[in-house]
């Protein structure tokens, strides 16, 4: 058998002794086995924060793994998902392929439909001598999307911006509506001023002025000039309240 010890320190040298430990490392060469193959026996899942864990044993030719993996914490909660929108939907040709564009902006799921109409229906067979043809077969149905759908309308107060919210039940656009009323108009400031012709003014004020309207105008002049201009000065107020 090999022995680590042989040959002493500082001893004669031994062919014999020194064949014998040869002998030995081989031995403890030809032991060694040849690995041909490997394979995980198990993988164990432990609770979050324990320590991972791995064992290796060899059988035979192969090595035999067996895992312990600690399962990972909780994912982040996801981005708020508030409705689907449609923002299109076209009409394609009957031999054309329907389409969806969807894409998220961050709060809304956005759709963009693409749906081919359906083909003619063929002609009925002509009806018999007498009486009304039978009805044509009933042309190819086209994809399920029925009609747009109002589900409520909500007065808001006056001010407040209007809404419209959209989503697709799979066979209708439906939609929501969210419509601000009318100022009333009763504190005075709420209505811009209106256009007023002459001829309503006049006919507001007609009547108005009928005192100075029956007042003769001074005619005659004056050689004192502080009276003339006085006459003057009067001739314009009454001339000015006259309509």
């Amino acid at each position: 058998m090999y022995d680590p010890n042989l040959p002493a320190a500082n001893t004669p040298n031994s062919s014999a002794q020194m064949r014998a430990q040869l002998n030995g490392l081989k031995a403890l060469i030809d032991a060694v086995p040849t690995l041909t193959a490997a394979q995980v026996d198990s993988t164990n899942t432990l609770p979050q924060g324990s320590p991972a864990a791995a064992s290796v044993s060899v059988i035979g030719n192969s090595l035999h793994f067996t895992f312990d993996i600690p399962q990972g914490q909780d994912g982040a909660q996801g981005p708020p998902f508030a409705q689907a929108v449609v923002d299109s939907v076209t009409t394609l040709n009957p031999w054309e392929s329907a389409t969806v564009g969807v894409s998220f902006d961050g709060s809304n799921v956005r759709f963009n439909f693409a749906i081919p109409r359906g083909n003619d229906g063929s002609q009925g067979p002509p009806g018999g001598s007498g009486s009304d043809g039978g009805q044509g077969p009933q042309g190819i149905q086209g994809p399920p999307f029925a009609q747009a759908v109002v589900d409520s309308v909500t007065t808001l107060d006056p001010g407040q911006p209007a809404t419209v919210q959209t989503n697709f039940d799979g066979s209708n656009v439906r939609f929501t509506f969210g419509i601000p009323r009318g100022n009333d108009g009763s504190n005075g400031n709420d209505g811009a001023p209106g256009e007023v012709s002459q001829a309503q003014l006049n006919s507001a004020i007609s009547g108005t002025s009928n005192n100075t309207n029956s007042i003769s105008t001074l005619d005659s002049g004056f050689a004192d000039a502080d009276l003339e201009a006085l006459r003057q000065k009067l001739n314009e107020m009454i001339l000015n309240g006259r309509r």
